[in-house]
């Protein structure tokens, strides 16, 4: 399995941190992610995100279960159990509304937890890595992939300059992240 290396840097502001990913984006190092302890307006565009597409999702999963409801219950009322109810037609549009509103609502709700699951890696059985253990609580965590040819002093020493609080390398294996907190002080030593 390949190894992976990220510089970690934390900011005590919002205000710091977007001209840091600014910077950050601008210089030409690879950005892997950006934690905060609460959402940041304005964030998404920072980064370069494009608009989500769960809404196209949940507009599927809504006609599927309106195809699903409308085929079921004529397949049911028409070819498996015909009845006749006072001379009313079999397919009865009008009563099937209901149903097939609860089932459209239903299906659009649930597949777009869990396609927002998904997308996301919040699925259970997922472990994640924790970059500091603060980045949830009061700080705000910019990791970048040291890749070949990238000097980590020199990253370390950008992060610093765009107002890092505190700076530090970690190493992650590619597929199963984890983090090794004694080769992490062995680097801070090397890099002070």
């Amino acid at each position: 399995m390949a190894i992976k290396k990220f510089a970690v840097a934390c900011y005590d502001d919002e205000a710091v941190l977007f001209p840091a990913v600014d910077k950050v984006r601008n210089s030409g190092y690879k950005l892997h992610d950006v934690y905060t302890p609460f959402p940041v307006h304005g964030l998404d565009v920072a980064l370069g995100q494009k608009e989500t597409d769960l809404h196209i999702a949940g507009f599927c999963f809504g006609i599927t279960g309106t195809a699903t409801a409308l085929g079921f219950m004529s397949w049911i009322f028409t070819k498996d159990w015909p009845i006749n109810y006072g001379g009313k037609p079999f397919f009865n549009l009008p009563s099937f509304i209901p149903i097939t509103f609860e089932l459209t609502v239903m299906f659009a709700a649930v597949g777009m937890v869990l396609t927002y699951c998904y997308l996301n890696q919040i699925m259970p059985g997922v472990k994640k890595h924790i970059f500091h253990p603060r980045q949830t609580d009061d700080l705000f965590v910019i990791a970048m992939e040291i890749t070949e040819g990238t000097s980590e002093v020199e990253l370390i020493d950008f992060m610093k300059s765009t107002g890092a609080i505190e700076t530090n390398v970690q190493i992650a294996e590619e597929g199963w992240w984890y983090g090794r907190w004694d080769k992490e002080e062995a680097y801070q030593k090397q890099l002070a």
